[in-house]
């Protein structure tokens, strides 16, 4: 079957109806750039001779491209193409022997697009008007666009990897997809990694294989259901002292939020809290929450729980014991959270107390980056109605710098401090970091960070922040460039080893002298200079009597730890002393803790009362026990 001939400067020129044609004859089998892509009115299909700029690569059975002058190039292959500088390129075929790059603008026009040309450029629009690309009018009188080069002398799989780390390690696929259909402001279209395997993301995230998916059923707006649960305790004390996480997920949009507890009685009012904001920010008069589910853990299943529900309305459903199934959004949810934290800590070498950061700097990340199931839209859209901005998204646990414009600083003293980078403020425009000098967190907008380095062992755990390290709180209002500044609560270490430590000794030596990978981080072994550490600074004989253990001075400092607890806590009050009772008296109990491996890390000491000489009837109707809870 044949259709019209195509006339053409008096060219006549028979082809068969389904076949690709192109009419820029001369530029296509003579050009030598292969980083130009010219716009053809004469070309059917997208057609490149460079197979590196296809994304995914399929086989084409036959077929032949005819050329203006009746010359033909086999096709070989078919695919989608995503280059930087270019628009997403679908059904591109891959011309053997073609040594030009052509973009159809008919293949355009059937997309939406429009192309615009003037004197000395040509632009591409978008449906609703808005310029997407523009190109060059070249000296051949023939109109192309640049693909760029990624910049920074960075490969496509090092772009793609310093993306993948900055937004918290998200997978590769969901990646390409965020970049593709711009979900997100800020984040440049990546390619295919050759090598999708990451090894932090294997230690951090690897799992049993998958089973079958359950039934999915939604909601159809946000507050409509919430899930809830709590998890912990946690192994390791956060810099705050919290050991437990309360996490909330919107049914509707799967917004996230979360709050670190000390203890689950905090659960209540933390709830409450969140409920507040919820009502103020979505405006209570249009939308207010109508369900929430949980498991069947005390926390939430309550007199206080239940009766504030019923003054508000909201229906309070429980899962089936030991069917977490039941509640399967949160759950997912926390492994998600879990297994980011757990991979941004390690691949960083980040102190383990620093995971309540990590997890809240997840949360951050992934409430603007993850597609709600069944939609193009991230939780954060379908919560504020706009794109998510990523574009000052940085690598967690990267070296930074911080402008020191707290203290007074002479002419040639150093301007900055160097920090960790630990997440972002929440109420303000201002990044959240560890300043390594004065070992505090900190929010502050003058942050310069270094995280184009793939590998890093910038800082280890053990020379960051020790788990059993006294903590003192303390208050500073941070300068975070920003017109709503608040006073953040923050952590402070004092340093209680005053003397410094001696300068390391660095030597250069040729790479081939290596053995390894000069690119990976280097592992200190400290083991035996920690069990020193903990050796020098702890008593190793467990005191039977209180004057034993005033005669050692590190029980007195334990001793004096546990006072401090009751006099920082107010967990006593001071009444005048009955005359026709006897008061319970008190006794000391001293105990060293070990670690996993037997060795003695921490002298505890604890005063108790003496409930042995406690009379029922007399003295057992009103307990009052001096603990620092």
């Amino acid at each position: 079957m044949y259709q019209r001939p195509l006339r053409k400067l008096k060219l006549l020129l028979w082809i068969r109806k389904n076949e690709n044609v192109c009419h820029v004859s001369q530029i296509a089998l003579k050009a030598n750039s292969s980083n130009f892509w010219y716009l053809d009115s004469g070309c059917s299909r997208h057609m490149t001779g460079n197979k590196s700029f296809f994304e995914t690569p399929v086989m084409e059975e036959g077929g032949y491209v005819t050329f203006g002058d009746g010359f033909k190039k086999k096709v070989v292959e078919k695919g989608s193409i995503s280059v930087p500088g270019l628009l997403s390129l679908s059904d591109a075929l891959f011309v053997d022997g073609l040594k030009a790059n052509l973009i159809s603008i008919s293949h355009l026009s059937d997309e939406g697009y429009s192309v615009l040309f003037s004197k000395n450029d040509c632009s591409i629009l978008k449906p609703d008007g808005q310029t997407l690309l523009k190109g060059m009018r070249s000296s051949d009188n023939c109109c192309c666009l640049e693909a760029r080069i990624v910049s920074n002398n960075v490969s496509m799989d090092e772009q793609v990897e310093l993306w993948h780390e900055r937004l918290g390690h998200m997978n590769f696929r969901d990646l390409r997809t965020l970049g593709k259909f711009e979900c997100v402001r800020g984040l440049p279209k990546l390619g295919k990694k050759a090598n999708g395997i990451c090894g932090p993301c294997q230690q951090g995230k690897q799992t049993k294989s998958m089973h079958k998916k359950g039934k999915y059923l939604s909601t159809k707006e946000p507050l409509e259901l919430l899930h809830m649960d709590l998890m912990g305790p946690m192994q390791t004390e956060s810099l705050g002292g919290k050991r437990y996480i309360f996490v909330c997920v919107d049914g509707f949009s799967r917004l996230t939020w979360t709050y670190f507890l000390r203890e689950k009685s905090e659960t209540f009012d933390k709830f409450k809290m969140l409920c507040t904001k919820l009502q103020n920010e979505m405006n209570s008069n249009i939308r207010s929450i109508k369900r929430i589910r949980s498991d069947h853990g005390r926390e939430f299943e309550n007199a206080s729980f239940e009766s504030y529900c019923d003054s508000l309305g909201i229906s309070h459903e429980f899962s089936a014991p030991t069917t977490p199934q039941q509640n399967g959004v949160v759950e997912r949810k926390n492994r998600v959270l879990q297994e980011m934290a757990r991979v941004m800590l390690l691949s960083k070498n980040v102190p383990r107390n620093l995971w309540a950061e990590a997890v809240n700097t997840a949360c951050y990340i992934g409430n603007r980056v993850f597609l709600r199931p069944g939609s193009r839209n991230t939780s954060y859209e379908l919560w504020k109605g706009k794109r998510p901005n990523v574009s000052y998204f940085h690598t967690f646990g990267s070296k930074c710098y911080i402008l020191n414009d707290r203290d007074q600083l002479g002419k040639f003293d150093a301007k900055s401090d160097e920090g960790i980078f630990i997440g972002y403020a929440l109420n303000s425009k201002a990044y959240r970091v560890f300043n390594l000098k004065s070992r505090t967190v900190m929010e502050s907008s003058n942050v310069i960070i270094d995280d184009t380095r793939l590998k890093s062992n910038d800082h280890e755990e053990e020379d960051v922040l020790e788990d059993d390290s006294p903590l003192e709180r303390v208050v500073v209002t941070p300068n975070v460039g920003s017109s709503n500044e608040v006073t953040q609560p923050i952590t402070r270490v004092p340093n209680l080893d005053s003397n410094e430590p001696a300068p390391w000794v660095r030597r250069l030596h040729n790479k081939e002298d290596v053995i390894g990978d000069v690119n990976e981080g280097v592992r200190t072994r400290r083991q035996i200079a920690n069990l020193i550490s903990f050796t020098c600074y702890t008593s190793q004989i467990e005191p039977k009597k209180v004057d034993q253990a005033l005669n050692d001075e590190f029980w007195v400092l334990a001793m004096q730890e546990e006072l401090n607890q009751f006099e920082r806590n107010e967990v006593w009050t001071l009444v005048p002393r009955p005359k026709t009772t006897n008061v319970i008296g008190t006794k000391w109990i001293f105990r060293n803790k070990s670690d996993e491996d037997g060795n003695i890390v921490r002298n505890k000491a604890r005063l108790v009362a003496q409930g042995y000489s406690q009379i029922e009837g007399s003295t057992l109707r009103r307990l009052l026990l001096p603990l620092p809870a």
